[in-house]
């Protein structure tokens, strides 16, 4: 072998190897438990996850479209850079996840029956997105843009909205949330009447029904 064939074996060796990432569409994945073996890298298109355990699993740089997670555990999943397009989480566990790490690149989420209770939504842009029958306790709106999307019957116990768009949003039928119009975007939110106090209590006042 000449002295070219070899230097160029030895440049292709020390060239780090490029992971190829799969390409999976319309399949559902049921009872897996991905916590030693997460998902394989690629992209997720028209996936169903059923009753899979993903919690503490790596979900960095995964890209999910269209898909449904029913039943799962996401707590405390990695979400570096992971792309959700327009999916929808069902009567999931999904504690202490940091939505602010996802990909920003058409973000679109809906939640129904879930607990996403410590988990954060740090800047995050949320605008028309369908949060209902949730557990929010502690999560993290600060500086998110939640502008025309519907909370219902949603329980906001120490949830944070500082400097939160809000605008247009729905809380009418959410509870247990304390918002400080001061220093949030409130113009044409919607509120009911047993929702009040928690827009006053900054002001240390008693209400009267």
């Amino acid at each position: 072998m000449n002295k070219s064939l070899i230097q160029k074996a030895q440049l292709q060796k020390k060239q780090p190897k490029i992971m190829e990432q799969e390409y999976f569409e319309n399949k559902t994945f049921e009872k897996i438990d991905f916590t030693l073996n997460p998902p394989v890298k690629g992209e997720y298109e028209y996936c169903r996850f059923l009753d899979c355990d993903f919690s503490n699993a790596d979900l960095n740089a995964l890209k999910f479209v269209d898909c449904v997670f029913e039943s799962c555990n996401l707590s405390m999943a990695k979400l570096g850079m992971t792309a959700f397009r327009n999916v929808k989480f069902s009567n999931c566990k999904l504690l202490g996840l940091h939505f602010e790490n996802c990909n920003p690149l058409g973000l679109s989420v809906s939640f129904e029956n879930c607990n996403l209770s410590l988990s954060s939504f740090y800047r995050t842009r949320l605008k028309k997105m369908t949060f209902k029958n949730l557990k929010l306790h502690a999560v993290d709106f600060t500086e998110s843009d939640l502008s025309g999307s519907v909370f219902d019957n949603c329980d906001l116990t120490g949830a944070t909205l500082e400097n939160t768009n809000i605008e247009k949003a729905d809380f009418r039928s959410s509870f247990n949330f304390s918002i400080d119009p001061a220093t949030n975007r409130v113009k044409k939110a919607r509120f009911s009447l047993s929702g009040l106090p928690g827009l006053l209590n900054r002001f240390d006042i008693e209400i009267d029904y």
